[in-house]
Formats: structure tokens, sequence, C-alpha cells
């Protein structure tokens, strides 16, 4: 029998888990479940990704410039000359005193064609070149700001999954509030038809019913509306439809933030978070790229080969078709040196490029601050959205309870006749706020811890994982 050692699980082996165990056709889907449809379909994510790619070819790019490059060429002439000529050459005679030298003529009229093949291969190292050496360098920070890049792009899918994940089950915590209070509504309406025909109300409290019935109507038409746009949302990200979605259970951890201290979130978050940190890279780049372009007024070396061989053939003819003669060339050269380039006068080209690139290193400088305060704003603002929403949550289930409470009394009251319809109709109204405030409080706070860790650079898909472990399987509150 074969044992395996036990080792901790990846993430991609918790989320594929989770989606196995969680993502069946006769259970809700729930948040994980959801994430691995996004991560499969979101248009932003693979956008993200084939950006990255596209990035990562910044390396290879850099060091192919630094290697031999090796070109081949060749070409095939064929000329065609029509006309006469007349060639004289010594044929015979020494020349010396006394000696006389004897001339021929060789008159020609005709045609001559001469086919030239000339073919070889050229060989350039480059020795010394600024800009390719400074690039090199500056694939380096590429990579590694479009790996940082990518890493943003999924902890952001992470949010906005999960942001739109409860905007729809607050969707359907309000519909439901809303069905709730029309059913009520309708309930009374009845009763105070009743009791103004046996005379024990006047008309207004029918009327008032009337009118808090047309309302609550138009309230839920509103909330169904909410409700389908929220799916619509989440749809856009997943690119499918779910039939329901895993709520929270009745009772889950309030956790505190772990470690409870502001400032050292406010640390980490300075320290890990990816905008900030392809901020920096970006920033890197910038001041790679004026030294890039103070290249521009160095000289370059250059180490060239090359060989070529032509071959030469010639036909000369006269004008009645007889031949003339024939030539042929074959010829082989082989040359090696040493290129040296020094810019003198580029009519200011290069100069402006080295402005160009220092304005937009200034301009890299800033947009970090811009960040670095700005991921300063959301860490605090996050942590304190944790403790708030804690608090909140409490108050606004106590809140629930009493108004619950006091709806009940109100209801009662009415049966008995010490309270009116409008008393119980602001009654209601008050315990549908308090019912939708508190499940939405719920919602933020799951949202708010994701966001503190996405501030902070540590959210994960492990992250996700425990969220999903405070939900259930259950139908939409308005199938219970």
């Amino acid at each position: 029998m074969r044992h395996w050692a036990a080792r901790p699980m990846s993430s991609a082996c918790w989320l594929s888990l989770a989606a196995w165990l969680y993502l069946s056709p006769v259970q809700a889907a729930d948040l994980v479940a959801v994430y691995q449809r996004a991560l499969q379909n979101d248009p932003q994510l693979r956008e993200a990704d084939a950006t990255r790619l596209a990035a990562l070819e910044a390396k290879p790019q850099a060091v192919a410039a630094l290697l031999p490059q090796l070109s081949a060429s060749g070409t095939v002439t064929r000329e065609r000359d029509t006309g006469s000529s007349n060639t004289v050459e010594a044929v015979s005679g020494v020349s010396g005193p006394g000696t006389q030298i004897v001339y021929e003529s060789f008159p020609f009229d005709g045609r001559t064609t001469t086919t030239t093949h000339h073919y070889g291969a050229d060989l350039r190292q480059n020795l010394f070149r600024w800009e390719n050496w400074v690039a090199l360098r500056r694939a380096d920070s590429q990579v590694a700001q479009a790996e940082a890049d990518y890493q943003a792009a999924r902890q952001d899918l992470i949010a906005r999954v999960s942001q739109r994940y409860f905007d729809v089950l607050a969707a359907e915590d309000e519909l439901d509030a809303q069905q709730g209070a029309l059913t009520s509504i309708n309930r009374q309406l009845e009763q105070s038809e009743k009791r103004y025909e046996v005379g024990l109300i006047a008309i207004t409290d029918v009327q008032e019913a009337k009118a808090a019935h047309d309302s609550s109507v138009a309230a839920v038409i509103e909330a169904k509306r909410q409700l389908a746009s929220a799916w619509e949302l989440l749809r856009e990200i997943t690119g499918d439809v779910f039939d329901s979605l895993a709520r929270p259970a009745d009772a889950f951890e309030l956790a505190n933030p772990d470690p409870i201290s502001e400032d050292k979130w406010v640390q980490m978050a300075l320290q890990q978070n990816l905008t900030l940190v392809s901020s920096r890279l970006a920033a890197d780049i910038a001041g790679e790229n004026v030294q890039s372009a103070r290249g521009g007024h160095m000289p370059t070396v250059d180490l060239v080969a090359s060989r070529y061989r032509s071959t030469s053939d010639g036909d000369s003819i006269y004008t009645d078709g007889t031949p003339f003669g024939s030539s042929s060339l074959d010829q082989i050269s082989r040359t090696v040196g040493l290129q040296v380039t020094f810019p003198l006068y580029s009519g200011g080209m290069v100069s402006s490029q080295v402005r160009q690139a220092v304005y937009l290193h200034r301009a890299a400088k800033e947009r970090l601050e811009r960040i670095a305060r700005q991921t300063e704003r959301d860490a605090r603002d996050a942590y304190l959205g944790v403790l708030s929403e804690i608090s909140r949550v409490k108050a606004l289930d106590r809140a629930l309870q009493s108004n619950t409470t006091a709806l009940k009394a109100t209801e009662s009251g009415y049966e008995a006749g010490t309270r009116t319809a409008v008393d119980v109709l602001e009654s209601r109204r008050l315990w549908i706020l308090a019912q939708t405030n508190y499940s939405r409080s719920r919602y933020d706070y799951l949202i708010n811890v994701l966001k503190l860790q996405q501030a902070a650079g540590t959210l994960t898909e492990q992250s996700l994982i425990r969220i999903n472990s405070w939900l259930k399987d259950s139908p939409p509150p308005a199938a219970r």
C-alpha cells in the first residue's frame, strides 16, 4: 500500500475542493463557487492576465538586444545591353627602340546579357550600447510590476465578487421585507374595510390603509428591480446565472481585526499593498527611462563581420545571332571590423527626449506619493469600518428586536382600538427599516473585513474560504 506524506494544501487545491463540495445542482451556490466561475469568466481578469503575459516579454527582448545579430541576404540581377563597340588591342610586336607595335581592331555590334548572383551573411555583435544595458535592468522591474498588477487584479476580483454577492443577498432581504410588509398592510386594509362597514372607524383609516397599500406595492416593484439589477451585476462578472446563493448563518463570529492596531495595519499596507508596490516599480522604471534617454549622447561600439560571394556570367552575340564571346566571375569577400559611432548632432532630439523622461519620472514619483496616501487612507477607513460594523451589527440586532416587539404591541393596540392605523403603519415602516439595516450591516462587516485585507495586501483565496465557512445553504427569504 502506498502512503502519502501529509503536506499543506495550496490555495488552488483549497478552492478546487471547496468548489467540488459546494457547487452541486441541489445546493445553493456559495461564495467560493461564484468566485471560481468569475476566475474563469471575468473579462477584466483575463485582460489583466494578457497584459501580464505581454509585459513578461520585456526580459527576453532586452536579453536579445545583447546577443549576436545574424542576417543573410542575396540578390540576383540580370542585365541586358544592346549596342556597338570597337576594342583595339596590341596583338604583336615588341615595345622598344626600332620596333613597331601592331594593333588590331575588334568591332562588336550586338547584345550582351549578364547574370549576377550576390549572397552572403552579416554578423553584428554589440559591444557597448548604453540603452541596451539600461533596458536589461529595466526589464526586471517591468516583469515585477506586471506580476504585481496581475495579483492586484486577482485581489480586486475577490473584492468585486464579494461585493456583488452580498449585494444580491441584501436585495433579497429588502424584497422579503417589502413583501412581508405588503402582506401585513393587505391584512390591515381588509380589517379597516370591515370595521368601517360596521361603523367602528372613520373612512380616513381606510384611505390611509389604501395609500399605504399602494406605496407598499410600489416598494415591492422597486425591490424586485433592484434584485434583478444585483443579479445582473453578478452575472456580468461570472458569466453564469445562479438559482440561489448561500447566506450567512444566523450567528457568525464578529471578530476584531488581528492585529488590533490601526497603525500596524497601515504599516502592512504601506509595505505590501500591491497597487502601491506597482507604483514604486513604475517610478523605478521611469528613472531607468531617464538613464536610457541620456544614452543617446554616448557612443556605440559594434563588432561587425560579413562574408559574401558574387558570381557573374555573361554572353555576347552579334546582331545576326553569331556568338561573340562569354565571360564569368566568381569572387568571395570577407570583412571583419570594429564600428564605433559617435552621435554629434541630432537636431536637439536627444536632449528633448531626456527632458521628457525627466518629467515623466517626476509624474511617476508624484503618483507614487498619491497612491501611498490613498493606501493609508483606505487601510485606516477599512480598519475603522470593521470595528464600527461590529458595534453596528450588535446595535441593529437589538433595534430589530425592539422594533419587532413594538410592531406587535402596536398591532395589538390597533386591534383593541387604542392605537390608530397611522401608528401601525409608522411602526411597520420602522420595523422594515430595522430589518433591512440589520441584514445590510452583516454583509457590510464581511465586505469590510475583505477590504481591510485588500488594503494591507494580504487578501487571498484563503480569506474568501474563511468568509465562505460562515455561509450556509438556504433558500432566499422570499421562498421561505
